[in-house]
């Protein structure tokens, strides 16, 4: 059971602690537990509770009449509106918060529904640039309040890259155009969703990919690189082994292949962006990595 403050609450929710505490003494459907020494904190029914409230005033409603409504009646109203949403963006704000909820009741069904029902309607690469990247966002605050398990977050992580894996096997075989990839995570790096959704963009658009996955030593990388000859390498540093072994691994593979294009991601990536090479470039978003792949041949 997640334990949470009321700066917590407020960081993943998005409602101010100001507001929260305004809603307990004006509607009673929300009541914290309290330490000894009388400071609130909240659990996670009372997250998700709020998750949820917050979803619908995103989407219009107000709290004098979401209080009036039991969590089935919640339930039911955010489908309403999900399926009701005419926008793009209306529909993400109403379902990031709802995988929040799957994720933390473990309800598999709950988001293979979300995932199905977005996709149909907008398409597997939206569905993952407007829903699944907030989300992630999201898990990551929850994680960095330690108020989420190793469990809960294998299990939607194993779902996202499941879901990543059909998607990039829609589209083998459809190599059309020149240039070429080597994709892969350097040496103690393991966090593969971002690398496998680059995949899947890459190979939607018809390039050449070797996919090489986690954890890959440098010496291996060069020869691979030295048989295929990519014109991109591309990778993602999120905890890697710090900035200094960071950039020597860098700038091994700009002496190794000068003439390749090596593209960086991840946030690591954002403190050794400078001092780069021509040939390297750093990559601060998907946006950014879709615009660079439109220009490719």
């Amino acid at each position: 059971m997640g334990k949470y403050s009321i700066k917590d609450i407020e960081r993943i929710t998005g409602i101010k602690a100001h507001t929260i505490r305004i809603w307990e003494q004006r509607y009673q459907f929300i009541e914290p537990h309290r330490t000894d020494s009388n400071i609130r904190y909240y659990d996670d029914n009372h997250l998700k509770t709020l998750l949820n409230i917050s979803a619908l005033i995103k989407n219009g409603k107000r709290i004098s009449q979401i209080s009036k409504l039991s969590t089935p009646e919640i339930r039911q109203e955010l489908e309403r509106l999900a399926h009701q949403s005419s926008t793009e963006g209306d529909y993400f704000n109403v379902q990031v918060d709802a995988l929040v909820v799957a994720m933390l009741e473990l309800d598999e069904e709950h988001f293979e529904k979300v995932i199905a029902s977005g996709s149909i309607r907008y398409g597997f690469e939206h569905v993952m640039t407007g829903l699944i990247i907030p989300f992630l966002q999201k898990v990551g605050i929850l994680w960095s309040t330690g108020e989420i398990n190793v469990a809960q977050e294998h299990f939607i992580t194993n779902l996202i890259r499941r879901k990543l894996l059909v998607a990039i096997d829609a589209h083998v075989g459809k190599a059309s155009k020149k240039s070429k990839f080597i994709l892969f995570l350097p040496d103690g790096e393991l966090h593969e969703l971002g690398l496998l959704f680059a995949k899947f963009l890459i190979r939607k658009r018809g390039f050449q990919i070797i996919y090489l996955g986690q954890s890959v030593p440098l010496p291996d990388l060069i020869s691979v690189g030295q048989e295929y000859q990519p014109d991109f390498f591309l990778t993602y540093f999120t905890l890697g082994q710090g900035i200094p072994k960071t950039r020597e691994y860098i700038q091994g593979m700009q002496q190794e292949f000068p003439s390749s294009n090596l593209l960086i991601c991840g946030p690591l990536a954002n403190e050794i962006k400078t001092g780069l090479s021509v040939h390297s470039k750093h990559l601060p978003s998907i946006e950014s990595m879709t615009e660079l792949l439109e220009t490719l041949e």
